[in-house]
């Protein structure tokens, strides 16, 4: 076959592969513009090169590696989320959905040609290494991550469960990367957590958004709700480090706590990347006051419950301003073996706001600290034991037979320590 021949099949192909997109997702074509004409003259050339590779390059390449490297190219300059996925690909995807999959444990994106972490989860090597939202990745197992795609890095890091994986991490512009040496898992991910923090105030953690993460949280406040008599006097709902997962899981979540109202909407090219999600009649709380946790490391669908609850002043959000990913994602099937991962819309909160890049910033900042006792270090302050003829110690109590020597959640968690703060006194304000 001639490059004349070559080129003109290629047209063809691309040309009848374009109007079926078009057709399967779009419904009826826009009226034609100049630029929204069938480029021929850039599909000629691009035939012309394929022709080149496929017969002067060094090694002789399939012309389906050529095509799936010309698709992820084009995915590539898109934005960070598309992609093109293959069949393994695609299966761990559904797998990941569904709670169960192998890897490290870690949520990443792709950022001037390095690795950003979005979130380790929750129980996975990733967390338990100390992984922390913002970290970049600069090198696998020695290779450099710059100039590889997303989805190369991410199979660098994929592997058999029992095998490690040593990363070298940058925290901080300034800071030297270090290095963490990971053992691969199969990851499986218990997304809702719960526990009485003191009487009446219950506690939910959310690790991501699977298919059944709002039932599963439903469940859970009720066994909080038993446990304190029948009612809550308020609930704490941490997503922080929660990157996201499955829309339907995010406006089920909502939901549960709203009564009426817009949840999110989408907006898009396409009529059906444009969908719109209401909640129903029932608060499972009942009114009680609820306090979100988010942080940088809460992404996606963990920015939808936040913004929404937000926007109708259902929640005091506290922490640090989210990730800001506000776009969707739509899984295109292409064939067997393939499929693309294509963004198709944004996310926007009830009141209008765009998610994409901004993030929800919180009600009441609270910054990541840790919480450190009074010593006697370096104090100038004068104490009983400093006075002229003070008192000896006395013999101690006997101690209560019920007395714990819990520590404190302050020093456990200062930020869920504040959070719980801010909620009794809402509690005992008797508003939101």
């Amino acid at each position: 076959m001639n490059p004349i021949q070559l080129s003109s099949l290629l047209i063809l192909v691309l040309y009848v592969s374009l109007g079926t997109h078009t057709l399967a997702e779009e419904g009826p074509a826009p009226a034609a513009t100049g630029d929204a004409e069938l480029p021929l003259a850039a599909l000629r050339t691009f035939a012309d090169v394929f022709g080149r590779i496929k017969e002067d390059y060094v090694e002789t390449v399939s012309d389906r590696a050529l095509i799936e490297n010309a698709i992820r190219g084009i995915l590539a300059g898109l934005d960070p989320h598309s992609a093109y996925i293959s069949g393994e690909e695609y299966r761990e995807l559904q797998l990941g959905t569904s709670g169960e999959f192998g890897g490290l444990g870690i949520e990443v994106s792709m950022e001037d040609g390095l690795i950003k972490v979005i979130a380790p989860i929750d129980g996975t090597p990733a967390q338990r290494a100390g992984l922390q939202a913002g970290d970049v990745i600069v090198r696998i197992d020695d290779k450099p991550v710059k100039g590889l795609s997303l989805n190369e890095a991410v199979q660098l890091m994929r592997g058999k469960p029992g095998t490690q994986v040593r990363l070298s991490i940058q925290r901080g512009s300034d800071d030297k990367p270090f290095e963490v040496i990971l053992e691969r898992a199969v990851i499986q991910v218990a997304s809702v957590k719960s526990r009485m923090l003191e009487p009446g105030f219950g506690y939910v953690r959310l690790s991501q958004f699977q298919a059944h993460t709002s039932e599963d949280m439903l469940k859970a406040i009720e066994t909080l709700k038993s446990e304190s008599g029948g009612r809550l006097k308020g609930l704490i709902l941490d997503l922080r480090n929660n990157p996201g997962g499955v829309l339907n899981g995010a406006v089920g979540v909502a939901d549960a706590f709203l009564n009426q109202g817009l949840i999110v909407y989408t907006e898009g090219r396409i009529k059906n990347s444009q969908m719109r999600f209401n909640a129903g009649p029932d608060d499972t709380l009942d009114g009680a006051p609820l306090v979100v946790l988010v942080n940088g490391g809460s992404a996606s669908a963990s920015e939808i419950v936040a913004g929404a609850l937000q926007d109708h002043r259902r929640a005091i959000v506290m922490g640090t301003p989210t990730f800001g990913k506000g776009s969707v994602q739509t899984i295109i099937p292409i064939d067997d073996e393939s499929a693309l991962k294509l963004t198709t819309a944004r996310y926007y909160t009830p009141s209008g706001r765009s998610i994409q890049a901004q993030g929800i910033f919180p009600d009441i900042i609270l910054e990541r600290g840790e919480f450190k006792p009074l010593t006697d270090a370096g104090a100038a302050t004068v104490k009983e034991s400093n006075l002229v003829r003070h008192l000896e110690e006395g013999p101690a109590p006997t101690p209560a037979a019920d007395t714990k020597q819990n520590p404190s959640l302050a020093s456990e968690d200062l930020q869920l320590a504040e959070a719980l703060h801010v909620l009794k006194g809402v509690s005992l304000l008797g508003r939101q």
